[in-house]
């Protein structure tokens, strides 16, 4: 099954409360914290229902491993090294990534690992309005394969 990467571009001031209530359970709090989910029929529903404050796509193994490497966390905000994965999996955080892109692994296998990615707002800024969809040329909706470069952009 493959991982779906959601990022949230946008505030939810005006949204309405059952928009609110959705990002709330994804654990989208703010502005450019990024969760992983399983692409499965009930995290889709969610997903359109807050199509207009996300971006999201399918996450690579390469990347994954960078962004638990450089904006992981345990308990504590200490951040995820190869030897604490190492200690508590038995393989470094490469091997790891991979096993939970094609599904052999859940990222909660990590011990105390907090399921949000906190980013840096993107180096070169989002290419198009953060009103409109990634196809009509914005930054929301489905991306594919180019969220990987998105999320390079924001470690």
């Amino acid at each position: 099954m493959a991982k779906l990467a959601l990022i949230r571009l946008r505030s939810g001031i005006r949204a309405g409360g059952d928009v609110r209530d959705t990002l709330a359970m994804l654990r989208l709090h703010r502005i450019n914290h990024l969760v992983l989910v399983n692409d499965d029929p009930s995290y889709r529903g969610m997903i359109q229902k807050v199509n207009n404050y996300i971006t999201w796509g399918e996450v690579n193994a390469e990347t994954l491993a960078a962004l638990i490497r450089k904006r992981g966390r345990l308990v504590g905000n200490k951040p995820v090294t190869d030897d604490y994965v190492r200690e508590k999996l038995g393989m470094t955080i490469d091997e790891f990534a991979r096993k939970v892109v094609e599904g052999e692994m859940e990222l909660t296998q990590i011990p105390n690992l907090k399921p949000v990615f906190r980013l840096h707002p993107p180096r070169g800024g989002l290419k198009g309005s953060k009103k409109r969809s990634f196809k009509e040329g914005g930054a929301l909706g489905y991306r594919g394969e180019k969220i990987n470069d998105l999320i390079e952009r924001m470690l």
